[in-house]
């Protein structure tokens, strides 16, 4: 039986270093596979079976440079890399002073008075004292054959001392430690970013126990329970509303600045915060099952999701140490200058490579998350930035999902309209369709009282059936129960772009409701956008029938496919697929799982309050609102060209230096001051994306 554990991981401060940790575990026996997430600072690690001990996991972290915090361990490791940050800086702060006076040496050409005086063994020391954290780890993964992007520039290093630069390879060494600093920095700030979204989360709740207010830590409350919540406190749960009225922020979930108004029977989610009135809240979902719990997992987990540019860049920084060492040894068989050699070594730059997608993808999914778009990894936003077909569920997608009971027609004689709509409404009475809660409405303000159905049954894409006061009824759409039946009534409804409902009491065909939903009034605009965008087709699928779908298709210019069941909407994206085509597909239900999951970008609308549809999908609108569906194509597509700039300025970077250093052009010192430019480069275009509108 294969489980998943979490372990968290301590040291890591690059891409690369979480890249070590994932092959080292991934070579334990029982670890099946092994995502290390360097913004969490943890491995999630799926194994064949729950080891009696982490014994094997620890000594494979351990092997990569790292280590497994034990909890009593946390708050001195904590002190201590504080402390040592502070010597580091304080080293880093001089040793940056002596050395800025040197490289401006260089250049006024009174460089050699200035080191001449200065004993070879106290430069040695300076190196040494300066570069001993990284050449520990380069030499660490050398005796496992592992090539890190430190392992060039500390081949730069030995060099410059081999022919006496020891200011060259002090100056390589702090800009190797400005690089890691940097990296480092940008590592900290996603988990800090990580820390305060958790910090959110409430961390105690007033349950409701033998008629008495208890406050116990929220993993305590059970399902089902009664929360009390009071105006302030931040709700500890997702549940439903029990008692109250309340102005609730929801900005933590929806990413909404404006409040909602919540009373009986509304959804309300765990870390928003009732601004005016107190509520009593049924308990649905606790902790990491909350929506705001599982938000925070996405999140922490977006990291693993590689896109596919990004390997090819890893790929290449892989293969750039014995180019560059090639090109240094055909600099010194031509030149037999041992100082041009040393540029050519210390010049090179593999960081940035590895550097250059993982820095723009965090940006713009931290970008996207504060608009209220959860992108679950940065190869989904690669793959939209080339999608070209666009598919579209109608209810609740293209339409605000709630559709009210508009007319009526009943067939059989036998039974009246009050009658109908009783049994409609009692089989749905357990149905979560946005249909099924129309007739359930009718029913409420004709004071109907609703029997309890027994053998319920969902069919997908189709309707409902359930026993009702002894009766089989079934409601459902016109393809499932009236198929091939003349109504004229009914044809003249649906070319109104009404939804009919239709009712069968015993295999009798009994009437039908007519059902209405609204538009999204962002909908147009939202769309032009899109084929502004280069969208270049945009579909609707949905399980209404052909009148209602095309009146609506027409108002919005897009193609159509009507009475869509579930696999249909699968075959559709299939097809599509094999065409060629990269497709991404807008729904919110359930019946839209399927397609969001084989799509190649699933959107989930609305998925603060839509499970299924937030599981299924690659990136989830945490409100309703059509605007962001724009917005997060053009995330991508910008995305993807500051991660192309990033690439091609690096490579244009590494190419020119490399030249100039193997024709002695660039002095060692001057390699080793302009090697870290392109890292500072790629981390200030990356930032662009921070701003984006």
């Amino acid at each position: 039986m294969t489980q998943t554990i979490e372990i968290p991981i301590e040291g890591m401060d690059c891409a690369d270093c979480a890249l070590h940790v994932q092959k080292e575990l991934a070579s334990v026996p029982y670890v099946l596979s092994a995502e290390v997430l360097l913004g969490a600072e943890k491995a999630i690690i799926e194994v064949e079976h729950l080891p009696a001990d982490l014994t094997l996991i620890r000594r494979a972290v351990e092997r990569a440079g790292y280590r497994v915090p034990e909890a009593r361990q946390e708050a001195i490791t904590r002190l201590g890399t504080e402390f040592t940050d502070r010597v580091m800086r304080l080293f880093g702060m001089v040793f940056g002073a002596v050395l800025l006076i040197v490289v401006v040496g260089e250049w006024l050409g009174v460089s050699e008075r200035l080191t001449e005086s200065i004993p070879w063994y106290l430069g040695l020391g300076v190196v040494l004292t300066g570069g001993y954290p990284i050449f520990l780890d380069v030499f660490k993964a050398a005796l496992r054959r592992k090539v890190t992007a430190h392992t060039l520039m500390t081949l730069g290093v030995l060099a410059a001392m081999a022919v006496g630069e020891w200011v060259t390879a002090a100056v390589v060494v702090f800009f190797m430690r400005v690089g890691d600093y940097a990296e480092s920095f940008t590592a900290e700030r996603a988990r800090r970013a990580l820390k305060e979204l958790a910090s959110l989360a409430p961390q105690t709740a007033r349950v409701l126990r033998g008629g008495e207010e208890v406050t116990v830590p929220v993993e305590e409350v059970r399902v089902g329970e009664t929360v009390i919540v009071r105006p302030g406190e931040k709700i500890p749960v997702d549940g439903e509303v029990l008692e109250g009225h309340a102005t609730v922020d929801q900005a933590t979930i929806t990413g909404e600045s404006m409040p909602v108004d919540v009373g009986p029977g509304a959804r309300v989610f765990a870390a928003t915060i009732p601004q005016l009135g107190s509520l009593r809240v049924r308990a649905i979902r606790i902790g990491r099952e909350s929506t705001f719990g599982r938000v925070v997992q996405m999140v922490e987990e977006a990291e693993a999701h590689r896109a596919e540019i990004q390997s090819v860049a890893d790929k290449f920084a892989a293969w750039y140490l014995p180019v560059v060492a090639a090109i240094a040894a055909l600099t010194f068989f031509f030149s037999r200058d041992p100082l041009a050699t040393t540029a050519v070594l210390v010049v090179a730059c593999a960081c940035s490579f590895a550097l250059a997608t993982p820095i723009a993808m965090m940006a713009a999914i931290g970008a996207g998350a504060r608009r209220g778009l959860l992108i679950k990894g940065g190869k989904y936003l690669e793959t939209l930035a080339r999608a070209d077909t666009l598919l579209i569920d109608k209810t609740g997608t293209l339409t605000l999902g709630k559709p009210r009971i508009s007319e009526q027609w009943t067939v059989s004689r036998a039974q009246t309209d009050d009658e109908l709509l009783r049994f409609a409404a009692s089989a749905e009475r357990y149905s979560e369709h946005p249909l099924a809660e129309a007739v359930r409405a009718a029913a409420r303000e004709r004071n109907l009282s609703l029997a309890e159905p027994e053998d319920f049954e969902a069919l997908p894409g189709l309707g409902v059936r359930a026993r009702v006061d002894g009766h089989i009824v079934e409601v459902g759409n016109r393809r499932a129960l009236a198929s091939g039946m003349s109504l004229p009534q009914a044809d003249a409804l649906e070319a109104q772009g009404k939804t009919l409902i239709f009712v069968r009491v015993d295999g009798e065909l009994t009437g039908f409701l007519a059902a209405e939903d609204t538009l999204r009034p962002e909908i147009p605009a939202a769309l032009e956008r899109l084929r502004a965008l280069g969208m270049r087709h945009i579909e609707l699928l949905t399980g209404d029938n052909p009148r209602t779908t095309a009146a609506l298709a027409a108002r919005l210019g897009v193609d159509y496919r009507a009475e869509m069941l579930p696999e249909d909407k699968i075959a559709v994206v299939k097809r599509y697929q094999a065409e060629g085509r990269t497709v991404v597909m807008v729904g919110d239900g359930v019946n839209d799982a399927p397609a969001l999951a084989q799509a190649d970008v699933g959107i989930a609308m609305g998925a603060a309050g839509t499970d299924v549809a937030l599981e299924a999908a690659h990136i989830a609108l945490m409100r309703e609102d059509w605007n962001l569906v724009p917005q997060v194509f053009a995330i991508a597509r910008r995305t993807m060209k500051v991660v192309k700039f990033n690439l091609g300025f690096t490579a244009v970077y590494n190419v020119v230096g490399l030249t100039l250093a193997a024709s002695g052009i660039l002095p060692p010192i001057l390699a080793a001051a302009a090697q870290s430019l392109p890292d500072l480069g790629i981390l200030a275009n990356s930032a662009r994306l921070l701003r984006q509108e």
